[in-house]
């Protein structure tokens, strides 16, 4: 229903949390979507090992996630906490290298 595509929509979003069942694996893009994230933290998580993709994909190849590991990290004020603070990091470590040195100049 979903896997075949990424969301492109809030609407699709919208249809995918309103599911009675989610199918087995999850796109990236779902996955975020169930998490609260948006799907580029996904890489983020992946690479600090809080989330494992199904199988041993390539570097460059798509992720798929269980759905039941998705759904029960959902679930998990923890492991959504320690993710947030991750990613708030990540991001604010990579804002601080855009300053230029101009600024200091005044």
């Amino acid at each position: 229903m979903f896997s075949s595509r990424e969301l492109t929509g809030s609407n699709e979003i919208y249809m995918l949390l309103n599911c009675h069942r989610l199918p087995g694996r999850l796109t990236t893009g779902e996955s975020a979507a169930v998490l609260g994230f948006h799907e580029h933290d996904m890489a983020v998580l992946v690479a600090a090992k809080l989330l494992k993709p199904l199988g041993e994909p390539a570097a460059n190849s798509p992720k798929y996630f269980a759905s039941v590991e998705i759904a029960g990290l959902s679930n998990n004020p923890a492991w959504l906490s320690k993710a947030t603070k991750l990613v708030a990091k990540y991001w604010q470590i990579k804002n601080e290298h855009k300053k230029k040195p101009a600024d200091a100049l005044g």
